[in-house]
């Protein structure tokens, strides 16, 4: 349900597949070729026609917000291009692809009538209508009135950074929607994470879990509908403002990263959905640019809380669709050879990895309880495998995840050298990269093994991997005024029986023989 590569971000969000959701997973990134990034001589025509091209999985595609995220991708590009891109839009642009006349031409044209006023999209899309050119699935959803649920901020008392939290829904389908605020920055928005509604409740937990680990006290507020508005508005005008002043090659990173759509698409998705909400009653703010002061340490803890939510993301605004999958090892062929695969913990400094050997056969499902162990996790949160044929795990339609259970190691992973991602609670982000090293004969002895790695994993619910090295961090100071307090959280006598430093493959390789036996 969402974007791929650079080279499409400005035509087409379609993912490797976030959620939403994060994406992008190609190790490096095509360079954009649009005339902005280019020294190529603009064709109109090849760039219109190239655009209803990518529209092609639009017409299949089952969830509108695909096709408002494709809108927004295009439309947020050509605002930032600069004045006068509203008028090429109405004069040229969208006039040029209702000639097109085709299925995917009406998709553009609804998908951008969808997010943006003023086009003369909708009269364009009803003329191909008329003329009997069919419209996609999702069509009649888009005409569907969107409903608000509750508003919420997190703030600090201080004043310097707060986060706005809503969530939208419409025929069924429900996204939310956290805007990080820097008030130190003339309140603009700083980013902005997308995420499925169902995972609202988690996102919150999140944000307060995360903050009392920080030892920071944020206060929460509900707001009406038409105040979230306001306070949503002004932060995305404030922001507008300041890219005025940005170099365009500044913002290639914020279409869209790994994780997946980024802040100038999600903005334009964002301005489409609080238009939906009550007039303001009070009039709009003024931006002073002189009055921007350097951020304080504050919001970089709240956007590490968002951007843990924003794993959370765009599974929701993620596509499932990637190469097709290599077909099953047969019972009867040859036996599967052994992986050797390396699972590193992604971030964390000094390295956390596992050396595994496992056979190429094993499913997926399997090999998540395989890492659980090596981990030592206890597998009581969410968890995904990310790679080139799609998103994979507990099967949910909404996230875009498909069943695990029946795919199979070697099947996403075909040969030496080919890598995915683990993604293990979506609150703390465990991510781990998963590379296969070798691949060996079959040795009498007993597999799933681990013979290497550096350092124990650490322990759950602490706070991802910046939580891990705090914890390490106080734990180590034995005057630190949470001392105690973490130790009887871990449940721990003395801070001498918290070995970070400790690995033991052997003893990894008995617990992965227990689990098999």
């Amino acid at each position: 349900m969402s974007p791929e590569s650079r080279r499409r971000k400005r035509a087409k969000p379609s993912r490797s597949g976030q959620q939403v959701v994060r994406r992008t997973r190609p190790a490096e990134v095509e360079q954009c070729d649009c005339p902005a990034c280019s020294d190529a001589d603009f064709d109109p025509q090849n760039f219109i026609g190239g655009l209803v091209a990518e529209a092609a999985d639009l017409v299949k595609a089952d969830d509108p917000v695909e096709a408002e995220l494709f809108a927004a991708a295009f439309l947020s590009a050509g605002d930032l291009a600069g004045e006068g891109f509203t008028e090429a839009l109405n004069d040229g642009l969208l006039p040029a692809v209702a000639e097109i006349g085709t299925p995917e031409a009406l998709a553009v044209l609804l998908a951008v009538d969808a997010v943006r006023e003023g086009t003369v999209a909708a009269a364009a899309a009803q003329r191909l209508a008329d003329e009997g050119v069919a419209a996609p699935s999702w069509a009649s959803e888009l005409r569907q009135p969107v409903r608000v649920g509750a508003c919420r901020r997190f703030a600090d008392p201080a004043g310097s950074a707060s986060m706005l939290v809503c969530a939208f829904e419409r025929a069924g389908r429900a996204y939310g929607f956290v805007v990080n605020v820097d008030h130190l920055d003339c309140d603009a928005a700083a980013d902005i994470v997308f995420f499925p509604a169902h995972a609202l409740d988690e996102v919150v937990t999140t944000i307060r879990q995360n903050s009392r680990r920080a030892s920071v006290t944020i206060a929460e507020e509900s707001l009406d509908p038409a105040e979230f508005r306001w306070e949503v508005e002004r932060a995305l005008d404030a922001r507008a403002d300041h890219d005025q002043d940005r170099d365009p090659s500044e913002f290639d990173d914020d279409f869209e990263d790994e994780d997946g759509p980024g802040y100038h698409m999600l903005a334009v998705l964002l301005r489409a959905r609080i238009r939906t909400l009550p007039e303001p009653t009070r009039p709009p703010a003024e931006h002073d640019a002189d009055t921007r002061q350097t951020t304080l340490g504050l919001l970089d803890m709240i956007s590490q809380i968002a951007g843990q939510a924003q794993q959370i993301q765009t599974r929701a605004g993620r596509r499932t669709a990637g190469r097709k999958l290599p077909a099953k090892r047969k019972k009867s062929g040859p036996i599967a050879p052994i992986y050797q695969l390396k699972v590193g913990l992604r971030g964390a400094k000094p390295p956390i990895w596992r050396r595994l050997e496992v056979p190429s056969d094993t499913s997926l499902a399997d090999l998540h309880d395989i890492i659980q162990v090596a981990f030592g996790w206890h597998d009581s949160h969410l968890h995904v495998f990310e790679t080139a044929y799609g998103d994979f795990g507990v099967a949910d339609r909404e996230l875009g995840y498909r069943a695990e259970a029946p795919v199979t190691l070697e099947q996403v992973a075909p040969g030496v050298g080919d890598r995915f991602k683990y993604t293990y609670d979506f609150g703390d982000d465990w991510a781990h990269d998963i590379v296969v090293e070798k691949v060996l004969d079959r040795q009498p002895v007993a597999y799933p093994r681990c013979t290497g790695g550096r350092r124990a994993a650490p322990p759950e619910d602490c706070g991802g991997v910046w939580g891990y090295a705090e914890l390490v961090e106080v734990l180590d100071d034995p005057d630190h005024p949470e001392h105690d307090e973490r130790l009887e959280w871990l449940g721990l006598a003395s801070a001498a029986d918290f070995q970070p430093a400790r690995f033991d493959a052997t003893e990894i390789t008995q617990a992965l023989t227990e689990r098999s036996g």
